[in-house]
């Protein structure tokens, strides 16, 4: 571990590469990105006379994502990297085998735009297995540059200047952005802490004539929680009789703990008819750097969905699409990942029993969220940063899923690491 970074100004001093980003961390955390454009340039042959490009940026409030910062800030001071949310081991040996397969067959030019046929009729039979809504493959289903890409695209095509977007704080990072490019304007509905549940009264208060979408995440990335019969039987009640579409967050449909069921958009009729659901493969499958998702809806949404996919996207890898669809068969990997990510929480939670930190309810996804009032009063981005330097664990500040910044004093751990990694960062925790 890089004590430089974790203990004194020195190695900083002798290591610009740290210092740069650690100064960048400090910089990111700290506000809004800036747009700079420099009024001269280092001289050369064939230098473009100086001057200033002014810029109005869409996007004047976002900078470098959180997860980007602390993951580098991590790497830079060799710490252990609990903050953004990928797995530090391997996806199954067969997946690997089957894409290397597809790949060495040739499969290796375009895909048709809306996804390899074999892969959307698999979605549709497990769609269809898990939560008895059918839709078709060919109209309904299309596959996605992962998650992020699907929620953008059915904001794109959904959302017009003007119109609103009724989301829930704290609130994954790109759900604002999206909305914003599409002109429309985010509404916030605060999530109750410390479980995070939600008021839906609140909710029917601020529906409006404009309100043109809702957007949820069950189970919720940051904080772990999980959507009740009850909480989607109260969506159901406010929908009905409006023109509201809902985009359904469900990357981490297969990772609910404690043997709760997972609520789908696609269980409620009602829901259904007007939803765009979303599922990711890199979360089920463990590689998040393949970037493939995908969108269901019902025809009519989808046809508008696709006409933004095809210009924002087209298409996505086509090795990776069959290699997926071939390892759909073995159904027991996502029909056992709760089981699995339950084993690696509560190993977590065991891990840092006795220290200081004060974990919350972790219902679903592959987060622990905890809180460290008890340790300082530190605001939330400076505690991790602190820490990561410091102690060398890095995590994520949960004041930055709030445009308002609120600081309750909790931290987000990313669990979905081996035994050896959470060991190593437990018993560092417990000593902090």
């Amino acid at each position: 571990m890089k004590q430089g970074c974790m203990k004194g100004a020195w190695y900083l001093n002798r290591n610009p590469c740290v210092q740069v980003a650690c100064q960048a961390a400090q910089s990111s955390l700290a506000g809004p990105a800036l747009l700079h454009f420099p009024t001269s340039r280092p001289p050369s042959a064939n230098a473009m006379p100086s001057f200033t490009l002014p810029i109005t940026s869409r996007l004047p409030d976002v900078g470098t994502t959180i997860f980007t910062t602390m993951s580098a800030l991590a790497n830079e001071c060799g710490a252990i990297n609990l903050s953004q949310g990928f797995p530090d081991f391997d996806s199954p040996a067969l997946l690997l085998d089957r894409v290397a397969h597809h790949m060495r067959a040739g499969r290796n030019q375009y895909a048709p735009m809306t996804g390899v046929a074999v892969l959307r009729e698999a979605i549709a039979e497990k769609v269809q297995n898990l939560y008895g809504e059918s839709y078709d493959p060919v109209d309904e289903i299309t596959v996605t540059a992962g998650a992020t890409q699907a929620i953008y695209t059915a904001v794109a095509a959904m959302v017009h200047p003007g119109d609103e977007v009724i989301i829930f704080e704290p609130v994954y990072d790109s759900y604002v952005p999206a909305i914003t490019l599409a002109g429309g304007k985010a509404v916030s509905v605060r999530l109750k802490f410390p479980d995070y549940h939600i008021d839906w009264d609140e909710v029917a208060a601020l529906v409006t004539p404009k309100t043109r979408m809702i957007m949820i995440n069950s189970p919720n990335n940051p904080t772990g929680s999980v959507f009740s019969a009850a909480d989607m039987q109260a969506l159901v009640r406010i929908v009905r009789g409006t023109d509201i579409v809902i985009v359904s967050d469900e990357v981490y449909e297969h990772i609910v703990f404690d043997g709760e069921r997972h609520e789908s958009a696609a269980r409620y009729p009602d829901l259904a008819e007007r939803s765009f659901i979303i599922s990711s493969f890199g979360k089920t499958y463990h590689v998040t750097g393949w970037k493939i998702g995908y969108c269901y809806a019902p025809k009519e949404l989808m046809t508008e969905f696709r006409k933004a996919h095809q210009f924002i996207v087209f298409t996505c890898n086509t090795a990776v699409q069959f290699g997926l669809a071939d390892f759909m068969e073995e159904k027991s990997h996502y029909l056992e990942l709760a089981a699995f990510y339950q084993i690696k929480r509560d190993y977590f939670l065991n891990a840092i029993a006795g220290s200081r930190f004060v974990p919350l309810p972790s219902r679903g996804t592959y987060f622990q969220l905890c809180r460290f009032d008890a340790i300082n009063d530190a605001r939330d981005v400076d505690f991790v940063q602190w820490m990561t330097r410091e102690h060398g664990v890095a995590a994520i500040p949960v004041s930055v899923f709030y445009r308002t910044r609120e600081d309750n004093h909790v931290i987000r751990f990313c669990f979905a690491k081996s035994e050896d990694t959470l060991a190593k960062a437990g018993d560092i925790l417990r000593r902090v």
